[in-house]
């Protein structure tokens, strides 16, 4: 018989407690894991798009969070990659937070900022706008940007979360984005495992942002290495079949 590997889920707080532990006791900084979380969304991309993005339209929506910050690297990556990227931020940038504003900068030297957005004409939206720290129901802007994203019928790739999602309880907000894809960050969130957030997260991907399991052995997690193949693996298929416990 197959072992399935366990791999254990986080509520909101452990994963600032983790975060918190990444910059402040192991030395990891919030530019790294940007860095790493963004690359993989912008692989994952890749491969949803059968292995090439060459010429192909996508929008990253980025909030003034971390989350947003992610979004933005993920769009320098897939500009890298051949793709037509344009990327719409959802806030004043005078509201960037530090990191984030950072990677923003680099996007205003490549002109990414100044592609003409064009929403209807895209085949691949990037939902970087709410990152596992939102709480509440999503206020305008970003309520604008969910309900357009969602009527347009184009396909959502949502980063950790979909934006509005409750990541402890799976509670959604109103609006929430209803992904077909949901790549998650270092492990899964409680809420996105909950049976009323499985119509809103679609696919399930896990992404390695370089956390040590001696920082998880802090917190008391114990995992098997989880990303010995590659830094990206499929947690949930569309038909929600998982291959690992916990799900």
């Amino acid at each position: 018989m197959e072992r399935r590997t366990k791999i254990p889920a986080l509520t909101t707080e452990q994963m600032r407690e983790v975060d918190h532990l990444m910059v402040n006791e192991f030395g990891i900084t919030l530019i790294q894991m940007m860095e790493n979380a963004g690359r993989s969304l912008a692989e994952l991309a890749r491969r949803l798009n059968s292995g090439n993005v060459l010429g192909k339209s996508i929008i990253a929506l980025c909030g003034t969070g971390n989350n947003g910050g992610g979004g933005m690297v993920a769009a320098r990556h897939l500009h890298n990659m051949g793709a037509q990227v344009s990327v719409m931020l959802t806030a004043d940038p005078n509201k960037l937070k530090e990191v984030p504003s950072h990677q923003w900068s680099i996007l205003k030297r490549l002109q990414l900022d100044q592609v003409k957005f064009d929403l209807e004409a895209s085949e691949l939206i990037l939902d970087a706008m709410l990152g596992y720290g939102a709480a509440g129901d999503p206020r305008p802007p970003i309520k604008d940007w969910i309900e357009r994203a969602n009527a347009s019928g184009i396909p959502i790739l949502s980063l950790d979360a979909p934006s509005g999602l409750d990541t402890t309880t799976g509670k959604p907000g109103r609006p929430c984005i209803q992904a077909e894809t949901t790549m998650m960050l270092a492990l899964p969130k409680t809420g996105l495992l909950a049976l009323q957030a499985r119509d809103l997260v679609g696919e399930l991907y896990l992404a390695d942002i370089g956390v040590p399991s001696e920082l998880l052995q802090r917190i008391g997690i114990r995992v098997d290495p989880l990303f010995s193949n590659g830094p990206i693996i499929r947690f949930i298929d569309s038909s929600h079949n998982c291959n690992f416990e916990g799900c």
